[in-house]
């Protein structure tokens, strides 16, 4: 699904716009490695990951603020995925912590959704990359109008009512960090998004609520869950 015009902005200096390239990083609270236990030294990998886990979040999985986003009756629900989105303004390959910052154009507020998953070790990618699983903001704020991306307030709402809060911090990876060790081994380019990943405590959403995320100096995006048609 293509968004918006309104929702591909320009973030720097023309032409940058969203590239079309969305990852979301898995396994980024350390809780998650944690709950696998004994599972990460089993085949095939046998030993914890040593570099970032990405997924893919292709474009049909995309949605807009205010857009009603379709879940399936059987399990009728969804795991929220409040969190920030990380917007690379540089093309930057194997690039150092300390530089990391420096290809930074800015951040968005992103609700990184997946049907139930019993386990982060290898998700079934049906689980995750369903149209509309990947509501973006409309908004990039500048990096330079952020102090500290990894000390942020996040808060997700659902039907206007409190239901989690957490931060930006606390990760295996922080956003520096995270951009670096992916650099290692994918090039990033401008426009391109990396989703710093989810809480391990992150709540389930029902069809019939709406979601509302907000991370405090970024802003806040709102959807809706409605029944996919059958």
């Amino acid at each position: 699904m293509q968004l918006p015009s309104s929702s591909l902005h320009r973030i720097g200096v023309a032409p940058w716009r969203l590239s079309g390239v969305v990852c979301t990083a898995l396994l980024n609270d350390p809780r998650q490695l944690a709950a696998l236990g004994d599972a990460v030294h089993q085949a095939p990998h046998k030993a914890p990951p040593a570099h970032p886990v990405l997924a893919m979040r292709p474009r049909n999985t995309w949605a807009a603020d205010g857009d009603a986003i379709a879940v399936p009756a059987d399990p009728g629900l969804v795991r929220t995925g409040a969190g920030l989105g990380i917007v690379i303004g540089t093309a930057c390959s194997a690039v150092p912590v300390a530089q990391a910052l420096d290809h930074v154009a800015g951040y968005l507020v992103a609700n990184d959704l997946s049907l139930p998953i019993a386990s982060h070790y290898r998700p079934n990618a049906r689980l995750m990359a369903r149209d509309g699983f990947c509501p973006l903001g409309a908004t990039v704020v500048p990096a330079a109008g952020v102090a500290d991306p990894d000390a942020l307030a996040v808060r997700l709402l659902i039907d206007g009512r409190p239901s989690w809060q957490g931060s930006t911090g606390g990760r295996t990876r922080g956003v520096a960090r995270l951009v670096s060790d992916v650099s290692g081994f994918m090039t990033l380019m401008p426009g391109d998004v990396l989703l710093l990943g989810i809480d391990a405590d992150a709540p389930t959403a029902r069809i019939g609520q709406a979601m509302t995320v907000e991370i405090a100096g970024i802003g806040r995006l709102h959807n809706t869950l409605v029944a996919e048609a059958a």
